[in-house]
């Protein structure tokens, strides 16, 4: 990372031996650190403008969990890592599923944690650098990156975080097809493990919410055995209309409706 890019860090946590080393070592770096022993509204989280939040759930109690969601749900530009004891690996899924950017057991040297806050903070520059280009429209639907969703009609279609990111993807690879370990890498981050099926679930979800909001339209398309493509299409109900109907799409060359911005692949 750039030595001159100041990375405003805040850390939730108890453990008063890794406090100690990690602010030692955060003050030597020039990053700017605040310490909390409990939950901090979100709203607060915004008024620091953090790059990252490294947090224990384990210390927040009962609560760790809906708090950890309610985080990465309401601040998809803050870039969150778990740094906690041990846990199951149903409980390390469910929390990147729902936002987690990286997951760090303990005990845990600070410099490991440090470097891994440098590459979520990278990971989340780069996104803020394609939100800069402006909403990209395909058909009815428009994406938003600078809001993290996506509308129809000014509708939105409430879009968790993950979501956004898997279609923000696929649209940007202008009906290429993408592999789902690369899917998997780009979105979630590190190397998809044998048999994961999260692609595929989000994937799931994803149409649900576009047919929902735009039924007339399908926008992402199955290549079995590799993956998933962008590439909107009138649904076979708008091919089956008859020719004069008020308010139907054009029947020719739908796929030059793709994509209408300037909008490059992250």
């Amino acid at each position: 990372m750039n030595p001159h890019q100041t990375i405003r860090l805040a850390v939730i946590d108890t453990d008063s031996g890794f406090l100690t080393v990690l602010s030692k070592r955060t003050e030597a770096a020039g990053w700017q650190l605040r310490q909390a022993a409990g939950a901090v509204p979100p709203e607060d989280l915004v008024a620091m403008k953090l790059n990252a939040v490294l947090l224990d759930p384990a210390v927040l109690g009962d609560e760790g969990w809906e708090y950890l969601e309610r985080v990465c749900d309401t601040l998809p530009e803050l870039g969150v890592i778990v740094c906690t004891g041990r846990s199951t690996v149903a409980q390390r899924v469910r929390g990147l599923r729902f936002g987690v950017d990286d997951w760090i057991t303990k005990p845990c040297h600070p410099e490991e944690a440090m470097a891994r806050v440098e590459a979520v903070s990278r990971r989340r520059r780069r996104s803020r650098q394609e939100t800069e280009v402006g909403p990209l429209v395909a058909a009815e639907l428009e994406i938003r990156p600078d809001q993290f969703q996506a509308f129809v009609a000014g509708d939105s279609l409430d879009l968790t975080r993950r979501e956004f990111e898997l279609l923000h993807l696929l649209a940007g690879a202008k009906g290429q097809v993408l592999e789902r370990e690369t899917i998997y890498q780009r979105v979630w981050g590190y190397a998809m493990a044998h048999g994961d099926r999260s692609v595929d679930v989000f994937i799931r979800k994803l149409r649900q919410k576009l047919e929902k909001r735009s039924p007339e339209w399908g926008y992402i398309h199955t290549h079995f055995g590799v993956g998933y493509r962008f590439d909107p299409e009138p649904s076979e109900s708008l091919l089956e209309r008859p020719l004069g109907v008020p308010d139907a799409a054009p029947l020719s060359e739908p796929s030059s409706q793709v994509v209408h911005s300037s909008f490059t692949a992250g």
